[in-house]
């Protein structure tokens, strides 16, 4: 599945090592997968924090806790179930992710996008990313739907670090890391349906603080629109793998001069479960027109 050339050198046995018992580790994770499911989906769904309500709109037929699957890493991060779901959504078989994995938690990199090197070895040709996050843009307001239109790297390591996997190029393309046609798609629904929806760039930071009211400040000049701690590794291994990416934020918090103040997790939560319906309508309906 992977191919013959690994790219590696001879000489450097502990990284050639590592790198094919992760490999096994992906093929082993497929396997056990496809023997307890029938569906076969192309899609894919990673909930963020808060976002576990969407799951309930999925007409499940399997579900595997994240701990009864071989090699999975296991969320600690509360408002993150760790289910991965199989079932329908918009009429069409999707796999889901009910929570995620973040650098924070101590995980590697290539432990936090370790599910979606098990989505290609799956078959999975679309996903569908949501996280919580604070707004840097001034014309945001909590509660905002942002769909990603682009992201900015500011986590400590790079997921494609180490040695290529050859799901795709050494040096891979990034000039559309979210597919056009999904938001295009996207911004169609939210006008017919009447929702509304901003757009922004999207910065990965490595948490788990959140931003000072300078960090802020740096990341809205670095051209951020809204700062979280996550998707964009899973992004990035997503495109690596020739899988097209959709993302959406739900702005819980402004990092807005004049309008920072104290947050908590369970206020992040709580932004993010009140506007979830609209961004289940937006993937339901998204996941529809796909062919």
């Amino acid at each position: 599945m992977w191919g013959e050339n690994q790219n590696l050198q001879d000489n450097n046995k502990p990284i050639k090592t590592f790198h094919m018992t992760y490999l096994a580790q992906i093929q082993e994770t497929a396997e056990w997968i496809q023997a307890h499911t029938a569906l076969r989906p192309q899609t894919a769904i990673v909930l963020g924090t808060g976002l576990g309500k969407l799951a309930q709109e999925i007409d499940v037929v399997d579900e595997f806790p994240y701990k009864d699957i071989p090699n999975f890493p296991v969320s600690t991060v509360e408002g993150h179930s760790g289910r991965l779901i199989f079932g329908h959504l918009g009429g069409k078989p999707i796999m889901a992710l009910e929570g995620r994995f973040h650098y924070y938690e101590g995980y590697t990199m290539q432990e936090v996008t370790f599910p979606e090197r098990v989505m290609y070895a799956l078959g999975i040709k679309n996903l569908f990313l949501s996280n919580a996050s604070g707004g840097t843009n001034p014309d945001f307001e909590i509660g905002d739907l942002m769909l990603i239109t682009d992201h900015i790297n500011f986590q400590p390591e790079h997921p494609l670090h180490g040695p290529n996997i050859p799901t795709g190029p050494r040096f891979p393309d990034m000039s559309e890391a979210y597919d056009r046609a999904f938001l295009e798609a996207a911004r169609n629904i939210a006008r017919e349906k009447g929702i509304k929806v901003v757009e922004g760039v999207y910065l990965a930071d490595q948490g788990p603080t959140y931003e000072t009211p300078a960090e802020y400040k740096m990341y809205r000049l670095l051209g951020a629109d809204a700062v979280g701690m996550s998707t964009v590794p899973e992004v990035i291994v997503a495109r690596h793998c020739g899988i097209r990416c959709f993302g959406i934020s739900i702005i819980t918090d402004l990092g807005v001069e004049g309008k920072i103040v104290e947050v908590s997790h369970e206020e992040v939560q709580k932004a993010a479960n009140a506007v979830q319906p609209l961004m289940a309508e937006i993937f339901r309906e998204l996941i529809k027109k796909i062919d």
